[in-house]
C-alpha cells in the first residue's frame, strides 16, 4: 500500500513539473528580473578613524570617502538615498544632476555649521538602467574608481581618479563640482566594481585588474581582496563593492 501511494505522489509531481514549464507562470511565483547582485565591505584602516561609507540597492550602488573621522561620506550617501535617482531620471545627463544635488547637500551642511566646515567627499555612483537596453550609468568625483569587467575581456577602469596627490585639479563633493559621467552597455555576467582610494593604494591597479577578473562569485572575489588587504594592512579605510549583472 505504501509503495502505491508513493508511486501516485511521484506521478503527480512529474505532471506538476511538466505543466509548470509549459503552462502559464503561476501567479505569486517569483519572476526573474535583471539586477545587480552585489556584495561590499570596508576594510578598516589602521588609523581607526572611519572615512568610508557605501550603499547597495537592487539597481543603485554608491560609495564615498571623506576625511578621517568626519561625516562627509555619510552625508553624501544620505543625499543619494534621499534623491532616489534610480526611480527618477536615469539618463546619462541626469547623472550630472544627481552628482550636483549631492554636492549641494554636502556644501550646504559645511556652510551651515562651523563645526563641520570644510566637509569634502568623493563619490562613485552607478545606476542600472533597463528602460531601453541594459546599461550602466555612472557618476564619479574624486580619487576612487569604477571598474567594468565584461565577460571574456580584461577588467578596465571606467573613470579617472583626480586628486591633489597626482597634481591634477582637485575634484571632490563639497569642494569643486565637476563629475565624470558616462554609460556602458551590460551583458549578463558582466561585473562592475567600485573602490575607494584606500583600496587603490593598498593593492595597486595591476593587482586589482587580476583580482576583479570574472570567475569567482562577488562574495568569493571580495574575500580574496580582503585576504590581500590583511597582508598589507592599509592605513586608510579601503572600500570595495563588487556587483554582477544578472537576469535570473
Amino acid at each position: 500500500m505504501t509503495f502505491i501511494v508513493i508511486t501516485i505522489l511521484l506521478s503527480c509531481l512529474s505532471v506538476m513539473a511538466v505543466r509548470g514549464h509549459r503552462g502559464t507562470w503561476p501567479p505569486g511565483m517569483p519572476v526573474a528580473r535583471p539586477r545587480l547582485s552585489a556584495v561590499g565591505g570596508t576594510y578598516e584602516g589602521s588609523h581607526r578613524r572611519p572615512s568610508d561609507a557605501y550603499v547597495i540597492q537592487e539597481r543603485l550602488i554608491a560609495a564615498a570617502s571623506g576625511a578621517d573621522g568626519n561625516p562627509s561620506a555619510a552625508l553624501a550617501l544620505g543625499a543619494v538615498v534621499a534623491a532616489r535617482p534610480h526611480y527618477a531620471g536615469t539618463q546619462e545627463a541626469d547623472m550630472d544632476n544627481w552628482a550636483q544635488a549631492v554636492h549641494h547637500s554636502v556644501r550646504t551642511a559645511s556652510l551651515r555649521d562651523p563645526a563641520t566646515s570644510g566637509l569634502v567627499s568623493t563619490l562613485d555612483l552607478i545606476i542600472l538602467d533597463l528602460e531601453d537596453s541594459p546599461c550602466l550609468r555612472f557618476a564619479h568625483v574624486g580619487d576612487g574608481a569604477i571598474w567594468h569587467c565584461a565577460r571574456s575581456e580584461p577588467p578596465h577602469p571606467l573613470t579617472t581618479p583626480r586628486s591633489l596627490a597626482d597634481g591634477s585639479v582637485p575634484r571632490e563633493i563639497g569642494l569643486a563640482y565637476d563629475p565624470q559621467v558616462g554609460t556602458v552597455s551590460l551583458r549578463p555576467g558582466d561585473r562592475v566594481v567600485i573602490v575607494t582610494n584606500g583600496a587603490i593604494r593598498a593593492l595597486g591597479v595591476p593587482r586589482m585588474r587580476e583580482l576583479f577578473a570574472g570567475g569567482p562569485s562577488p562574495a568569493a572575489c571580495l574575500d580574496r581582496v580582503f585576504d590581500e588587504m590583511a597582508a598589507v594592512e592599509p592605513k586608510d579605510d579601503a572600500t570595495v563593492v563588487i556587483a554582477d549583472y544578472v537576469t535570473t
